[in-house]
């Protein structure tokens, strides 16, 4: 299976993003999905995590209050909704099957003025 992700791009400080992960050529709904982030020298970090019951999520303390991750079975489709966005949140974004070797190439989000 696969995985690729879009809807990155510069944002102001204060800002909002919303980023979608397409997957195919594996069962959707049964899968536990991952957002990661890369920020420039330093290692990737956890985001979010959202169960395949829809309701069952998990955020890093620095998403929690500001982002939001979501899913939809029907459309094979996982988002990251990114609210008051901050120039500590810049990085390369990540879309991850849980417990898999499967992850997307990533889509940039620089936070600037």
């Amino acid at each position: 299976g696969h995985l690729v992700e879009s809807g990155g791009g510069l944002v102001q400080p204060g800002g909002s993003l919303t980023l979608s992960c397409v997957a195919a050529g594996f069962t959707f709904s049964g899968a536990a999905f991952q957002w990661f982030r890369q920020a420039p020298g330093k290692e990737r970090e956890h985001v979010a995590t959202i169960y395949s019951t829809h309701t069952l999520t998990d955020y890093s303390a620095s998403a929690k209050g500001r982002f939001t991750i979501s899913r939809d079975n029907r459309k094979e489709t996982v988002y990251l909704q990114m609210t008051n966005l901050k120039p500590e949140d810049t990085a390369v974004y990540y879309c991850h099957r849980m417990n898999s070797a499967t992850w997307g190439q990533g889509t940039q989000v620089p936070v600037a003025s």
